[in-house]
């Protein structure tokens, strides 16, 4: 946790650019209680813009497969811990009517989620190095990545203390 997965994420989803590409996109927060109810539902609402009482998820998944036909697509899954294929399976059924050139980004934490979902590449994010650590942190801190000659000096060493305390985790930083 901390290493910039949904942050990365939502750089992605937010490019101009990016979003010029897609016909339609969605970003749904998950959980360690993966249920495919609701985030077929939450996708459908964000895709309609409507929002859908039933509970039924056939139904859900009907409407959510006639809105992505022929259309393409971006869908940001956030923070997936779900490995069971038979539930990724159920979830994704209603994308394979999307225009070629749809996409699927999930960010977590498990190397098996990534594989169970067939996320090819898996982008595997490592902490950063303790020289990108300080620059980051000094950069946010004092506005600047060149610290020498500072008239915050005195607090370099402090500063670099912390950076190496926050193992690389940019969200510590």
């Amino acid at each position: 946790g901390g290493v910039g997965k949904t942050t990365l994420a939502q750089i992605v989803y937010n490019d101009k650019e990016v979003e010029g590409h897609f016909d339609l996109k969605a970003w749904v927060c998950l959980s360690e209680e993966f249920d495919v109810l609701r985030v077929s539902k939450t996708l459908l609402e964000s895709v309609t813009s409507s929002v859908w009482e039933s509970n039924n998820l056939d139904f859900i998944r009907v409407k959510l497969k006639q809105s992505l036909k022929d259309k393409k697509f971006l869908f940001v899954l956030d923070d997936m811990w779900n490995d069971s294929y038979s539930d990724w399976h159920e979830l994704v059924t209603p994308f394979v009517d999307g225009r070629s050139g749809s996409r699927v980004i999930i960010t977590t934490r498990q190397q098996k989620v990534a594989e169970v979902a067939h996320t090819f590449p898996i982008h595997k994010l490592e902490p950063l190095s303790y020289g990108d650590c300080w620059s980051l942190l000094s950069k946010h801190a004092f506005g600047s990545e060149d610290f020498c000659g500072s008239k915050y000096a005195s607090l370099e060493a402090i500063g670099r203390k912390i950076a190496k305390k926050c193992c690389g985790l940019p969200l510590a930083l």
